[in-house]
């Protein structure tokens, strides 16, 4: 008799009761479990220790027996690392002993059923009206934009965003480790990797699924992140036709970003002289998003940045077209900051007013400012800067 998976579901949680009110408040972001008596949650960026405990190590590791059992991989000694999902579609990592000699150790990504969208943005101030203008407008000319940030500071949510810029008579495949990313648009392809199963059968990694995704007509390729050899594949689309592509990558600063991509497109098996991946990264990359979690806990844009080119001299070319000031703090310690212009006019102003848009006038206003010089057209606040 086999057992309804509603059933499944509801006996797996049941093992879980010590954190079940964390993950079922939606302000909280993360669960962190290390070992049974010791528990964490973030919550508006910051880390709480809480007073959940699980009644011991046994009962921690039975939940996370079950829940490995849910997902059919393999967690012992000789596997000790589980990457599975909850029911909810909560990303749960789990590492247990020999790998982690103090105990289970577990993170839980909650999975938000409330998609942000730049409106929630922008009450949170991520950043400002202008930029998303200026943003919307380089997506919609399917410029390549990589998103770039460490952990938790909000690249998903970003992802997100960036991607409902798209124009909805387009098909939209998107690429994913594990599912996490709500695409608000109509024609969206979902395609996400496999592990092998506990004979070592059946893997499908991002790259495969990216090589397939090149036969399926995409008019834009969303790859949730980018974290191996599958760059190099990636970079190659963006360069060969595959224009409007987004994803994310684990980087501090835009520079890093372009510098990580390089050294993720060498872990491929195919060998390209290095200045020649370099010019083609540079070629490839149009924007860098740049995302950080401040201090205070708060998830911010801190450069909206271009790629500019590659000198071999001189290295990659960048220039901001925003970035964010600081300010100091107020009373409460919260971080004061302004995201603001740099003047830099996109190189692909006339893609974008080909579409029928513009830019916000306060580009332009920073663009004279700066001395800049800007060249008009028939707006009066339109024109493009250039030294």
């Amino acid at each position: 008799m086999t057992i309804p998976r509603e059933v499944f579901e509801q006996t797996l949680l049941g093992f879980f009761d010590p954190i079940r009110p964390y993950l079922d408040d939606p302000g909280v972001s993360e669960v962190m479990i290390n070992g049974p008596f010791e528990i964490y949650v973030e919550k508006k960026g910051k880390l709480h220790k809480v007073d959940a405990k699980f009644p011991s190590h046994e009962a921690l590791m039975s939940a996370l027996r079950n829940l490995s059992q849910f997902v059919g991989r393999q967690l012992n000694e000789l596997h000790p690392i589980l990457e599975a999902r909850l029911p909810d579609g909560s990303r749960v990592e789990a590492v247990i002993p020999p790998a982690s000699p103090d105990g289970p150790s577990v993170a839980i990504r909650r999975f938000s059923k409330d998609t942000l969208t730049i409106a929630k943005l922008l009450e949170f101030k991520s950043f400002t009206p202008d930029a998303a203008e200026v943003m919307k407008a380089v997506v919609a000319a399917k410029q390549n934009v990589i998103v770039a940030g460490g952990t938790g500071s909000g690249k998903t949510s970003m992802l997100n965003c960036l991607s409902s810029f798209a124009g909805h008579d387009e098909r939209v495949v998107v690429i994913e480790d594990a599912r996490e990313l709500q695409l608000q648009l109509p024609h969206v392809v979902q395609m996400e990797a496999q592990p092998p199963d506990p004979r070592g059968r059946g893997q499908v990694t991002i790259r495969d699924l990216f090589k397939a995704t090149l036969r399926m007509r995409p008019d834009r390729i969303v790859v949730g992140e980018i974290r191996s050899g599958e760059a190099l594949e990636l970079i190659q689309a963006m360069t060969s036709g595959h224009g409007g592509c987004l994803s994310t990558v684990h980087a501090t600063y835009p520079i890093d970003t372009l510098n990580r991509l390089e050294t993720m497109a060498m872990m491929s098996d195919v060998e390209i002289p290095l200045q020649a991946m370099r010019a083609q990264i540079a070629s490839a990359i149009n924007f860098i998003v740049q995302t950080t979690r401040l201090l205070d806990g708060t998830r911010c844009v801190t450069h909206f940045t271009e790629v500019l080119g590659y000198d071999p001299a001189t290295g990659y070319q960048l220039g901001d077209i925003f970035i964010r000031k600081y300010l100091g703090r107020d009373a409460d310690g919260r971080v004061i900051s302004e995201f603001v212009p740099t003047g830099r006019i996109p190189r692909c102003i006339d893609m974008i007013r080909a579409l029928g848009l513009e830019l916000p006038r306060s580009v332009y206003e920073a663009a004279e400012k700066a001395g800049f010089e800007v060249h008009s057209s028939e707006d009066p606040g339109a024109g493009l800067a250039t030294h």
